[in-house]
């Protein structure tokens, strides 16, 4: 009986030496476990904050796309009453000459026609460039917003 009674002293000994071990292990992987919490929870923060970042950079370039836009076509517009008056001016042009009739005043009309459908051409060509680069900006948005929808699926997935 104090053989056996030995015996089990010693696998209860033995048994809390290995429930000691066991319970320490479980405080650490809760700490690590928490750790692992507040570093996903600041990660999230810090992800939630860039989205809300390029979400406000995609309004704002949206908003310059549509001004652009807009601009654009205000332009075409002009550019195509320019181009009417400056066939008129060629017409009237023509006229003049035939009836050799202010030949100085249809050369200057028609100058002036000119240099206004130049300059209209010149800020038509800079508004349309800058159109295509905020088109250009709006597919890098995009694109960044995939990529993040891809890193969250990948978040997700690990764990």
């Amino acid at each position: 009986l104090k053989e056996e009674n030995a015996t089990l002293r010693s696998k209860i000994n033995k048994l809390q030496i290995l429930s000691e071990t066991q319970a320490d292990k479980m405080r650490k992987l809760e700490k690590k476990l928490e750790e692992n919490k507040i570093k996903e929870e600041k990660e999230a923060q810090d992800l939630e904050a860039m989205v809300q970042h390029v979400e406000q950079n995609l309004q704002l370039m949206t908003k310059r796309a549509v001004k652009a836009e807009n601009s654009a076509a205000k332009l075409r517009q002009e550019n195509a009453l320019l181009q009417a008056e400056l066939r008129n001016s060629k017409l009237e042009n023509e006229a003049l000459r035939a009836g050799q009739a202010g030949l100085a005043a249809a050369k200057q009309n028609a100058e002036v026609a000119l240099q206004h459908l130049l300059q209209v051409t010149t800020s038509s060509r800079a508004s349309i460039r800058q159109l295509l680069s905020g088109a250009e900006s709006l597919q890098l948005v995009a694109d960044l917003l995939k990529s993040i929808d891809r890193i969250s699926e990948v978040s997700e997935d690990g764990q």
